[in-house]
């Protein structure tokens, strides 16, 4: 009787050590075991990416550096109002021009990420944009020159707007020398351009 007491004591002791430690221990260690599986897992994802990130760094550390410059001016990751303003009157200097009364806008992003709507859409692409409104004087064939030579730079820009208008000191000028012939004025006569650019760079 007393065998068949100890074993029933034994049994129930042993049945809420089970429960009241090995059990909750036992799921304590599979969630560590979880986490420690996971946190291996993170670990080696590292380690790819760490890999992945040495050999592009290789491949972009092998590209000429010259080439990287053209390709950051062709489209930069930020916008420097200042030095686009002179990059462009330096460009129109060599034509015999000036840039002047400049109005840079605000990007159309930042108008539209004011709002709800905007703040949405305009993480969908991976540029932006500004433009650029300026005046300029100098002859027809000087601006046509000055022109090409935008197109052909390698910063990336499109034209908006163009308004010509005669310059009015020119042709004060040009009727002070009404002895010239009339193909002579024409070659000389000087206009007066308001230009509006749009330029790009990479968010």
């Amino acid at each position: 009787m007393i065998k068949i007491i100890i074993s029933i004591v034994s049994l129930a002791l042993a049945g809420a050590a089970f429960f009241m430690y090995t059990e909750p221990t036992y799921g304590k260690t599979q969630e560590l075991q979880q986490v420690i599986e996971e946190r291996n897992q993170a670990l080696q994802k590292a380690g790819e990416l760490k890999t992945l990130q040495d050999t592009l760094l290789s491949k972009f550390n092998a590209f000429d550096k010259g080439d990287l410059a053209r390709l950051h001016k062709l489209l930069p990751d930020h916008v420097d109002n200042v030095r686009l303003i002179l990059d462009l009157d330096r460009l129109a200097g060599t034509f015999g021009m000036a840039v002047q009364n400049v109005v840079i806008s605000r990007s159309a992003s930042e108008d539209a990420g004011k709002t709800v709507i905007g703040s949405l859409g305009s993480g969908k692409q991976n540029y932006d944009s500004l433009t650029l409104k300026f005046s300029t004087h100098g002859t027809y064939s000087n601006f046509i020159r000055f022109m090409e030579s935008l197109e052909s730079s390698l910063r990336i820009v499109d034209m908006v707007s163009l308004s010509i208008s005669p310059d009015a000191q020119s042709a004060s000028t040009a009727s002070a020398s009404g002895k010239a012939g009339t193909a002579s004025r024409q070659a000389e006569y000087s206009y007066k351009y308001d230009v509006t650019l749009r330029t790009y760079w990479l968010r």
